[in-house]
């Protein structure tokens, strides 16, 4: 009989995101960290179109009340979602990242944050570098764009949180697991912000607080200036900004790692210098999280790693560091919301 954990690792491996396996089953390891065999079990009677329990029984001749119980346990335990349409409950798989990671914000040890780092580079290398369509995205912060650039809303993220009817802020959890093994940095934790049915999960599990539009504002300029670069959801209706720093985010500490990080991220954007403005000053490497910028009397910018982001823009004392937008034949239109965001991961990767 097959190990229900292996089960329960396919069936991660054959949502969009994926969950790779390792030689070491470090992964293996991971889910029995997390889900009990009876959950386990459950889990992998989930899709990600969100059902009523109901529906659900009766697809798997489970007992409904049974199911109701473990499943309202299961989503308070961040290892399946949860929806709402009025009074009647919806639930759908969740996807090891972003998901079941993100939502044990709250309750991490040690040792369930080492088994995850040593995983992350199989899950990005293995599957998120993989494929074209990513799950997040870069923007650039406001500051570095130029009155002339004909910014489309989904790329300023002060339009996005403006469009948004609810808005919960949470601690960032890679800041939080790096501080928690000695490691990390000092940038600001409390700035990621979800939207949407995403605000409303995080909200009943204790993960965020609710926010106004006006705090959401304020969090994102704090977070510019502490240096962190802006990743929303990779759709037009984006359903969270994450902030990122180079030394902690799962995603970019690992691009870092690639040789040519700018062609593996949906950036419209990139930075060239001034060389006759530039007075070498370093300030720009300072705010650099991929370091793409080197300078020898002059800054100069690797094109291959730079991602757009801006914060280099923002903090040049001589204006000499611009950001440019990419030819029109180059511009990046992400997906019109999550369902087709991961209708285009599912598909590139052959799922479907």
């Amino acid at each position: 009989m097959t190990d229900i954990y292996e089960k329960l690792a396919r069936h991660l491996d054959n949502l969009p995101a994926g969950f790779p396996r390792t030689e070491s089953g470090v992964e293996i390891r991971i889910l029995k960290r997390l889900f009990s065999p009876e959950e386990a079990e459950t889990a992998i009677l989930l899709t990600m179109m969100p059902e009523p329990v109901a529906g659900i029984a009766q697809r798997t001749g489970m007992d409904e009340a049974i199911l109701a119980d473990r499943l309202a346990d299961m989503a308070k335990k961040g290892l399946v979602f949860r929806v709402s349409r009025g009074e009647l409950l919806l639930y759908s798989a969740a996807q090891f990242v972003v998901g079941i990671w993100e939502y044990h914000l709250n309750d991490l040890d040690e040792d369930l944050i080492r088994d995850v780092n040593a995983y992350m580079p199989d899950l990005m290398n293995k599957g998120w570098l993989k494929t074209k369509t990513k799950q997040l995205r870069v923007v650039p912060v406001a500051r570095s764009v130029s009155s002339e650039m004909a910014v489309t809303p989904f790329e300023a993220a002060e339009e996005i949180i403006m469009k948004q009817s609810k808005i919960v802020v949470s601690d960032c959890i890679c800041r939080k697991e790096q501080k928690m093994i000695g490691k990390g940095c000092d940038k600001p934790k409390e700035v990621c912000l979800a939207f949407g049915a995403g605000a409303y999960y995080y909200e009943k599990n204790g993960l965020g607080r609710e926010i106004d539009k006006a705090e959401a504002l304020a969090i994102l300029k704090k977070g510019v200036e502490a240096g962190l670069v802006l990743q929303p959801g990779n759709q037009q209706k984006a359903m969270n900004i994450c902030m990122c720093c180079g030394c902690c985010c799962g995603v970019l500490k690992n691009l870092k790692k690639q040789d040519k990080p700018a062609l593996l991220v949906h950036t419209n954007y990139y930075a060239e210098v001034d060389e006759e403005a530039c007075i070498g000053c370093e300030a720009c490497v300072d705010r650099c999280q991929m370091d793409a910028i080197t300078v020898n009397d002059v800054a100069r910018v690797e094109p291959d790693r730079c991602i757009g982001c801006g914060l280099c823009v923002t903090d040049c004392p001589t204006e000499a560091m611009v950001l440019k937008q990419k030819a029109e034949e180059d511009q990046y239109t992400p997906p019109k919301n999550v369902f087709e965001t991961y209708m285009n991961i599912a598909q590139e990767r052959g799922l479907m």
